[in-house]
């Protein structure tokens, strides 16, 4: 019988790439996660790993192993999620991760709801980069999280995770000038969640080709999206400033300190001396779990109340627009 704890580790070596990776994943040594392979192998009956230069490499028979994997796991999520159904009442902690733009505006509303309504679950909120929930998820440091894409820089479906859509938001450049959000401008960008889209408005970045650019932090979506949005415009950026709030970046635009790229739920009520532009990229945000746990009371109980609060906050900002 193949140890499932051991398979996970096999999964996550073809996925990391080396022992010490899979070891600092699992919070053990490399030598543990060697007897564990060794193990693993030993009770499947065949050879599942060679040497590879000074590390090991998947043979044929482990990477065929390693796509039964990705079920079995799924599998178990699933058995886990009809025996949490057959409970009465939800309980246990559920933790949460999200980008740092639906912290502040999504999910507030969304624990209240959830507190009130299931009083037995312990919920816990983790703020992070989108680019780092996959892992988080896999590693079961968290059982839901937001994560997003944008259409110039599309993420591949991780086979771990499903998802479901949340919000497609129009991107906007903020620009220094005019007196806070301009009505007009924004109007023209009316967006919604699970897909609902505006026409493409004119791009206007290629108009900042000798601006100063606040970015975010290299390594994350945002910055490789506003560099490749300078890109197809035909410059690179000159950039000035890293920041990843777009609070903060909001206020260095108005101060005049550069250009930015913001998404709507960063730019919902900018400073006055910001103007914002819409442009032809949209912001995908999904709500992900562990494949297979889609149907666990708690994680379906998250999933209502995140769209429904999501729905709130569009409401109360095109009022606040419009008013």
């Amino acid at each position: 019988m193949i140890d499932v704890r051991r398979l996970r580790l096999l999964r996550d070596l073809d996925r990391l790439g080396t022992l010490a990776a899979v070891a600092e994943a699992h919070t053990c040594t490399p030598s543990a996660v060697s007897q564990q392979l060794a193990a693993l192998q030993r009770e499947a009956g065949v050879r599942l790993l060679e040497r590879s230069g000074r590390g090991v490499a998947l043979t044929p028979a482990g990477i065929a192993l390693v796509g039964h994997a990705e079920t079995v796991l799924a599998a178990l999520e699933a058995a886990s999620a009809t025996l949490a159904a057959a409970r009465a009442g939800l309980g246990g902690t559920v933790r949460i991760g999200a980008f740092p733009t639906a912290v502040h505006t999504l999910l507030p509303a969304a624990l209240v709801a959830l507190g009130r309504d299931h009083p037995g679950l312990d919920l816990s909120v983790t703020e992070l980069d989108p680019a780092a929930v996959p892992e988080a998820l896999r590693e079961r440091r968290l059982d839901v999280a937001l994560l997003h894409d944008y259409d110039l820089a599309p993420v591949e479906p991780d086979p771990a995770l499903d998802s479901t859509p949340l919000l497609d938001e129009t991107v906007f450049l903020a620009v220094p000038g005019g007196e806070g959000a301009d009505a007009e401008e924004a109007a023209t960008a009316a967006d919604g969640e699970e897909g609902e889209t505006s026409a493409d408005p004119v791009d206007p970045v290629a108009g900042f080709r000798d601006a100063d650019w606040i970015v975010a932090t290299p390594g994350t979506l945002c910055h490789t999206v506003a560099v490749q949005a300078c890109r197809a415009a035909g410059f690179a950026p000159r950039i000035r400033h890293r920041v990843d709030d777009f609070t903060a970046v909001l206020t260095l635009v108005a101060a005049g300190q550069g250009v930015a790229l913001v998404p709507r739920l960063g730019a919902e009520r900018p400073p006055d001396g910001v103007r914002l532009l819409p442009l032809p990229v949209r912001r995908r945000t999904r709500i992900a779990y562990r494949r297979g746990a889609g149907g666990h009371p708690a994680v379906a109980a998250c999933v209502r109340a995140i769209r429904a609060a999501t729905r709130v906050h569009l409401a109360a900002g095109e009022a606040w627009r419009a008013g």
